[in-house]
C-alpha cells in the first residue's frame, strides 16, 4: 500500500527533463509534498530503469505520475502533451501549479579553431539554444494559451554558473544558460499580472549525468569541492528542496531572479 506523505493538493507539476538529476529529484520531492507529476524525458532502453524508479517513488508517495518519453523540444509532441495535460486536469478537477525546465542536451565544441572541422556547426548551435533555452518559452506560451498555469503558479528553469563564466568547449551551453535567464526575466514581467512567478535556479557543481558529459568534468568537480564554503558538492536533492520550498510558499512576489542553490560556491569561485 502506498504511504501518503502529504495531503493531496489537487495540483500537478510538469517537469521537463524528469528522468535524472535535478528533474528526477524535484519530481520525487514535489510528489512527497503533495503534487502529482507530469514528466517529459528522452531516454533509450538502457536508462529507462531509472525512469521507472522515479515513477515508483512518486507512486509510493501516493501521487500519480504521467510520463512521456519524447523530445521536449519537438513542437508536435509538446502540443500533444499540453492537450493531454488539459484533459487530465479537467477530468480530475485539478490544476497545474509548477513548471520546471531542466533540459540538458546540447553540443559542446569550441567556437574557433585552426581546424574548422573541430568547431561548432550552425545547426548544433541552434539546436543547443532551442532545447536548453527557447523551449521554455514555447512550453509556457502553449500552457498559458490554454489557461493551464493557475494563478499562484511557479515556473523554474535550471541555469548554472556557466551562464556567466567560461569553460573550455562549454560556449554553446553557456550561451543557452544566458538566454534561458533572459527568457525567465521576460516571462516574470509578462506573467506578473497573472500572479505567476518565474525564476532561474542556479545550482552549484553537481555530479549528474549531464555534468558527466562535459569534457573536463573531473577537474570541475575537484575545483568546486575545494572551494565550496560548505565543503561538498551540490546535490540534486539540495535543488529539489529549494524548489519544493519555493513552490509551497504562497507568494509570487519572488520573481525574475537567479536564485543560487550552491552553498555559496558562486560567491568565492
Amino acid at each position: 500500500m502506498s504511504q501518503i506523505t502529504a495531503p493531496y493538493r489537487k495540483e500537478w507539476a510538469l517537469i521537463l527533463g524528469a528522468s535524472s538529476g535535478f528533474g528526477g529529484a524535484t519530481a520525487i520531492g514535489l510528489a512527497r509534498a503533495g503534487w502529482d507529476v507530469f514528466g517529459v524525458h528522452l531516454d533509450r532502453k538502457a536508462t529507462l530503469p531509472n525512469v521507472e524508479a522515479i515513477i515508483g517513488e512518486i507512486e509510493r508517495a501516493g501521487r500519480t505520475a504521467v510520463f512521456l518519453n519524447a523530445n521536449a523540444a519537438d513542437p508536435d509532441k509538446r502540443r500533444e502533451f499540453v492537450d493531454a495535460i488539459a484533459e487530465k486536469t479537467s477530468q480530475t478537477g485539478s490544476r497545474l501549479t509548477v513548471l520546471l525546465h531542466s533540459l540538458a542536451f546540447g553540443s559542446m565544441k569550441p567556437y574557433a579553431s585552426a581546424n574548422p572541422a573541430e568547431t561548432i556547426k550552425e545547426a548544433d548551435m541552434n539546436m543547443t539554444l532551442d532545447v536548453m533555452a527557447h523551449s521554455l518559452v514555447y512550453w509556457v506560451r502553449d500552457l498559458v494559451a490554454k489557461e493551464l498555469l493557475a494563478r499562484g503558479s511557479k515556473i523554474f528553469a535550471m541555469t548554472s554558473a556557466g551562464g556567466h563564466r567560461v569553460w573550455p568547449t562549454y560556449g554553446p551551453v553557456s550561451a543557452s544558460k544566458a538566454a534561458l535567464e533572459a527568457h525567465v526575466r521576460q516571462l516574470a514581467v509578462e506573467l506578473s499580472r497573472h500572479g505567476i512567478a518565474a525564476n532561474s535556479i542556479r545550482a552549484g557543481v553537481t555530479d549528474t549525468p549531464a555534468l558527466r558529459r562535459i569534457p573536463g568534468n573531473e577537474v570541475m568537480m575537484k575545483r568546486a569541492l575545494e572551494m565550496n564554503p560548505g565543503g561538498r558538492l551540490t546535490t540534486p536533492e539540495d535543488v529539489a528542496q529549494a524548489i519544493v520550498a519555493l513552490s509551497t510558499c504562497p507568494t509570487t512576489w519572488i520573481t525574475g531572479n537567479v536564485i543560487g542553490v550552491d552553498g555559496g560556491e558562486d560567491l568565492v569561485g
